[in-house]
């Protein structure tokens, strides 16, 4: 990773590279990879402004959190890509934090080409272990919180209920229970962005393999893999370490056999009453694969458009732990 922008400069720019780990179909990249550049460009620009994250929470005791992260990729990016991040400063909405413009750009014969435009909010989180060396920057106070989210209604469970059944029920959904490792969190024990998106990677598996078109499925019979062009994720509240985090997806629409969008709903369970700590979007299509490196969008066809509305044969609501 090389750096290329003055800090004096309000835009930052940085050279990236994929990880290896997000090319698991031929070279393309997934969309939690995409996302972890956008992470890291967000990063960058901490740094070339002089607040390098490792340095904010040693010395002022504040970590930096993403928690709003909402991206489009325009341009599938491959394995061995060098990818230019380029961040803005965009204006401040209610809710607070530093929000910031991500644009990644890739080389394609020749021509500079967008293939992700993003835009994340950033907030430091106060920790409350042990003192900090020095006081914070008058600049960084307006940032800094105690606790992070946007906030969003709990939701009391029902006596003798399944937390998943309660919030499954009557929907074209699906339910999913996990154990927060510690490799999901950050700043020693809060669920971090990326742990976010692992999740919303998993339960989109978890799903489609449910109602009978696993993404395996699909690739050995027809040549189809998803892509996705759009996700979103809010932090509402915070998770922790070892919490069991109950994540409900629910399919909110087909849009013409082409794209469907689902929603991501993340909880935790406390003192009987259901805590939202997340939610987000995510839109998926389907491409069938034309060689190692190109694919092209696809309708979908009957099968996966039933089992995406819930005319599969399976139970809506359902839930599984």
């Amino acid at each position: 990773m090389t750096s290329s922008a003055p800090a004096a400069d309000p835009t930052t720019r940085v050279r990236l590279r994929p990880r290896y780990e997000g090319s698991n179909i031929c070279t393309w990249i997934g969309f939690k990879h995409v996302n972890y550049l956008v992470e890291e460009a967000v990063y960058d620009h901490a740094r070339q402004h002089g607040f390098p994250p490792g340095e904010l929470f040693e010395r002022y005791g504040l970590g930096v959190d993403l928690t709003d992260l909402d991206t489009k990729i325009l341009t599938a990016l491959h394995i061995d890509d060098v990818v230019t991040a380029t961040v803005r400063r965009l204006p401040a909405q209610d809710g607070g934090g530093l929000r910031l413009g991500v644009e990644l750009t890739v080389e394609r014969s020749g021509e500079t080409v967008k293939a992700v435009a993003a835009k994340a909010t950033v907030h430091l989180r106060s920790d409350p272990r042990g003192h900090a060396v020095a006081e914070p920057p008058a600049e960084l106070v307006g940032l800094t919180v105690d606790r992070l989210g946007a906030g969003a209604a709990t939701v009391p469970l029902e006596p003798g209920t399944d937390p998943l059944e309660q919030l499954t029920a009557g929907r074209n959904a699906f339910g999913w229970a996990w154990r927060m490792p510690y490799f999901y969190c950050h700043f020693t024990e809060r669920v971090q962005m990326s742990g976010y998106l692992r999740q919303m990677e998993e339960v989109v598996d978890l799903f489609l393999a449910d109602r009978g078109v696993s993404i395996k499925t699909l690739l050995d019979e027809q040549d189809w893999i998803p892509v996705v062009p759009h996700s979103r994720i809010t932090l509402l509240d915070e998770a922790l370490m070892e919490e069991t985090l109950y994540t409900v997806y629910t399919v909110e629409s087909v849009f013409k056999r082409l794209t469907y969008t689902a929603r991501m709903d993340a909880y935790v369970l406390r003192d009987g009453v259901l805590v939202p700590t997340a939610t987000g979007r995510i839109t998926h299509g389907w491409a069938v694969i034309e060689n190692r490196r190109d694919w092209s969008l696809v309708d979908f066809d009957d099968r996966l458009t039933d089992a995406l509305t819930g005319k599969a044969g399976k139970a809506l609501g359902r839930g599984r732990a």
